[in-house]
């Protein structure tokens, strides 16, 4: 497997410093990736449940923000579930991801890196084993830093293994 240049340094620091690495890395790829594509690529989907690249940007945002603004810190954010037709869409058939026709990839992008660095912030400030803010997202049992970071790790690695197969069902 060769080994992207852009990957954190495998002798960098540990902890804060190399999840925050991490986060930044997947989080530029997939917006890179969804840029490089054609406006109206961007929009079209090659997968039966019907998603969009620029919707999985959107999405990518949304679930970071939901993750360490709303849920570690307790902070109220405009429009948590913005990125689905529904609110809570585990629990909702009906739901999917949706974007605005006027709302750019890169508007989506730039957005994507201001949470980027938001999370950042919360990995300088805060130790790994701090438990998220009880409110906002987490009103019971709210996990700690790292586990958060665990699980938006994981789920961009789903996204981004999602937007390789959907651009290679495209060729």
């Amino acid at each position: 497997m060769d080994r992207d240049d852009l990957e954190p340094d495998k002798h960098g620091p540990a902890g804060a410093p190399r999840w925050a690495a991490y986060l930044d890395w997947v989080r530029a790829d997939l917006a890179a990736t969804v840029l490089a594509l054609p406006a109206a690529e961007q929009r079209a989907s090659s997968v039966p449940s019907g998603w969009s690249p620029i919707e999985l940007l959107n999405h990518a945002l949304h679930m970071e923000q939901r993750w360490f603004v709303w849920g570690f810190l307790g902070e109220a954010v405009d429009d948590p579930w913005g990125d689905w037709t529904v609110d809570e869409p585990w629990d909702r058939p009906d739901g999917r991801w949706v974007v605005a026709e006027d709302v750019t990839a890169e508007e989506l992008a730039d957005r994507l890196a201001a949470i980027g660095s938001r999370t950042t912030g919360i990995l300088r400030d805060f130790p790994l084993d701090a438990v998220a803010s009880p409110g906002g997202r987490f009103a019971a049992d709210p996990p700690g830093l790292e586990w958060i970071c665990f699980h938006v790790l994981a789920d961009y690695a789903r996204h981004a293994g999602q937007l390789d197969v959907a651009l290679e069902v495209r060729t």
